[in-house]
């Protein structure tokens, strides 16, 4: 906790220059160093429990396990869209294990959009903005693609389905 607090003061203080800056809590506990995943593309997706798209953590759990020498996933619950994730962290991991055997790193329950925006979604939005998606954070689970070098290349919308070639094409 202590880490992530100095890493979130740091952040707001000097700016961020790179993906690679952040560091945020885990959903299991620790810190999900985003530096550790140089050399790996990375796809970060705002969740929900409770969402008509939540079935599509099975398809991030899939894409995970098949491109995992080269894709990391990364999720963050959020409850800014319609109240669809009211859980505390450990009913959220709780869920997403249970229910889709969900493997891949999770951050905890941060918020995505609004006066109290989580640093790292405010660097996606403005990286995003830079490829011309104004206000790209919609709805539960955008995707933001971020290349082996750190660099958003792309964001897919919340209905985009995580096994589908608009995502894949960026991992073959």
């Amino acid at each position: 906790m202590k880490t992530a607090i100095i890493a979130l003061l740091i952040t707001l203080f000097m700016g961020t220059t790179s993906i690679y800056d952040f560091k945020v809590p885990g959903l299991s506990g620790g810190t999900i160093d985003f530096s550790q995943y140089k050399g790996k593309k990375i796809l970060i997706v705002n969740t929900a429990s409770q969402c008509g798209n939540t079935p599509q953590y099975a398809d991030l759990e899939k894409l995970y396990e098949k491109y995992k020498d080269k894709l990391v996933i990364i999720g963050f619950p959020a409850n800014n869209f319609g109240g669809q994730e009211p859980g505390s962290n450990s009913e959220i991991k709780e869920f997403c294990t249970k229910n889709y055997g969900v493997t891949f790193p999770m951050a905890e329950k941060v918020s995505v959009k609004g006066d109290d925006i989580h640093p790292l979604f405010k660097y996606l939005v403005k990286e995003a903005e830079k490829l011309g998606e104004k206000d790209p954070i919609k709805w539960n689970f955008t995707k933001f693609l971020v290349d082996e070098n750190g660099k958003l290349v792309k964001v897919f919308f919340h209905k985009v389905n995580p096994m589908s070639d608009d995502i894949t094409q960026y991992l073959n």
